[in-house]
């Protein structure tokens, strides 16, 4: 009979961590607080400012409001054709006239003056509507 010597490895020690202190935060100075500004006193359902009204100027040709004009005989303008290109906002633009106020005195063009076409007719005459 032989006789066979098994060798048992045993595992080598892990040191133990040694506990330190947490260190303690430095306190910081809290930033100084803020006051709100001020509300405005509001009026519910103020009445709206009117559009300043007065006749079209033409401020000159402009890439979107390229069309031509008519005028009374005194020159003062009366309407714009629309070109391919045009938009209402650049007419509105080029003639000095708010686009509300283009709009009031074009009830027909429809879409907030989103949808006009060529040879169209846009009213310039802030005394009358088209």
């Amino acid at each position: 009979m032989t006789v066979t010597a098994t060798v048992t490895p045993t595992p080598a020690s892990t040191p133990t961590p040694t506990p330190t202190a947490t260190p303690t935060p430095t306190p910081v100075a809290e930033a100084p607080l803020v006051p709100n500004p001020q509300v405005p006193t509001l009026t519910p359902n103020a009445e709206p400012k009117p559009l300043p009204q007065g006749p079209a100027q033409d401020l000159g040709s402009t890439p979107g409001a390229r069309g031509t004009t008519t005028a009374s005989g005194g020159g003062a303008l009366l309407t714009y054709t629309v070109v391919e290109g045009d938009s209402f906002f650049d007419i509105a633009q080029r003639f000095n006239v708010p686009v509300q106020m283009m709009l009031k005195m074009n009830p027909s063009v429809p879409g907030l003056g989103e949808s006009i076409y060529i040879k169209q007719i846009i009213n310039l005459d802030w005394k009358a509507q088209r």
